[in-house]
């Protein structure tokens, strides 16, 4: 009975029109165009903290004749949230934001014009080292999150562009 619901269940997925997004593994168009997208450097030890973390999940570590190149702008910002009676910061937030562009080197087509971000809770304590500690942490952590949601967004573009690109011949 339940090798039959299973079976039923994957049916009625197909039905709806979802497939994986890296259906094919490393010979699906997603997964070759996200190879194929450029990086530049970005300023700041938290553009390189986001430009590692998309190379490692766009796998654009030199194995593609770049066809896209991504230009990221990065926001950083630090802000005290909580404050005590005697001025002193208990709390501070940090904000990570990036605006990006995914070009088509061919034809300098914008293919995507978007933003990512998130946003951390700090405690500021005692030990100053500690707060920068956390400070830095917060930073790694948010790169890693802003990297992953713009990876995703690439991705579905990518598809996107290369479904349509399969409808039109």
């Amino acid at each position: 009975m339940r090798i039959l619901l299973t079976l039923a269940a994957s049916l009625a997925l197909t039905a709806c029109g979802l497939q994986p997004m890296y259906a094919g593994g490393t010979g699906a168009a997603s997964a070759q165009g996200l190879a194929a997208v450029e990086i530049p450097a970005i300023e700041g030890r938290g553009g390189w903290l986001v430009k590692n973390a998309l190379d490692t999940r766009l796998g654009a570590a030199g194995q593609a004749v770049p066809r896209y190149r991504l230009d990221v702008r990065l926001d950083d910002s630090l802000e005290a949230l909580g404050v005590l009676n005697d001025d002193t910061i208990s709390r501070e937030r940090r904000i990570l934001r990036a605006r990006y562009q995914l070009v088509e080197l061919a034809t300098g087509a914008i293919l995507l014009d978007a933003t990512a971000g998130s946003d951390a809770g700090i405690d500021v304590v005692s030990s100053e080292y500690a707060t920068i500690a956390a400070e830095q942490k917060a930073l790694e952590n948010l790169a890693l999150e802003v990297a992953d949601r713009m990876a995703t967004q690439i991705a579905v573009t990518l598809r996107a562009q290369a479904a349509q690109a399969a409808q039109g011949q």
